[in-house]
């Protein structure tokens, strides 16, 4: 059989020797090579792509769905773009305030996917606090965030406008308005700063190129740090 030469295999939680678990993940960023993923159990150390994971965030109704249908044409050549609402669903609508199961487990997704060689843009609501004290934050060799925003009475009549399966009363169109005060005033306080992007009064075809501008100038500040595909994809532009 062929060695590998790159990645750890189609899942980064099982070591590719002893076939061992962890929910846990180790990951070793001091030589020369690159990351290398190593098994706890039989200390095997597998080379491993550790890129950047880019995260499109806001409120709802701020146009993060709209924005990544349209952000396809503009970044697939490199970049895989991923909507994150696909999976709430079933088990994964876990109970606690930052659903850490559906947080892992988009962590885990996205790690799985970057070992093609291409980082992931992951569009949905996040914030720092929900991804960055995950163990599979190891993973990636950090996470950017860019929140689009919108006017309180934008927001809320955007909101008011959707279909009603989506079950957008008044209450809970008074928690999201809340929810982005919040993230207005703690954005640049949060680990990583949080950048925000106003589409109040922007068209959605400007809304995502201003958004691939800043997923194409966060890579490559990333290549700037430690080279890797996401720089060289920034590059090729």
């Amino acid at each position: 059989m062929r060695r590998r030469t790159r990645g750890a295999g189609v899942n980064p939680l099982i070591c590719p020797r002893c076939g061992e678990y962890t929910d846990h993940p180790r990951v070793d960023t001091s030589g020369a090579a690159g990351a290398v993923l190593c098994c706890a159990r039989c200390g095997h150390r597998e080379p491993f792509r550790r890129l950047p994971l880019f995260c499109v965030t806001g409120p709802s109704g701020t146009g993060k769905s709209t924005v990544a249908r349209r952000l396809l044409d503009r970044l697939a050549a490199d970049y895989v773009v991923l909507e994150q609402d696909l999976l709430w669903t079933g088990g994964l609508r876990d109970s606690g305030t930052e659903h850490p199961l559906f947080r892992s487990t988009w962590l885990r997704t996205a790690a799985m996917i970057q070992q093609n060689g291409r980082p992931v843009v992951l569009c949905g609501t996040v914030v720092p606090p929900e991804f960055e004290d995950l163990p599979e934050r190891a993973l990636f060799s950090r996470i950017s965030y860019l929140a689009l925003m919108c006017e309180p009475d934008a927001l809320a009549a955007r909101l008011r406008a959707r279909p009603a399966w989506r079950q957008w009363d008044e209450p809970r169109i008074a928690e999201m308005l809340d929810y982005t005060r919040w993230i207005q005033e703690t954005a640049h306080e949060m680990d990583p700063p949080v950048t925000l992007l106003d589409t109040t009064d922007e068209s959605a075809e400007a809304t995502a190129e201003r958004v691939a501008r800043w997923v194409l100038g966060a890579s490559a500040e990333d290549s700037g740090a430690n080279g890797g595909v996401a720089g060289n994809a920034a590059g090729r532009r």
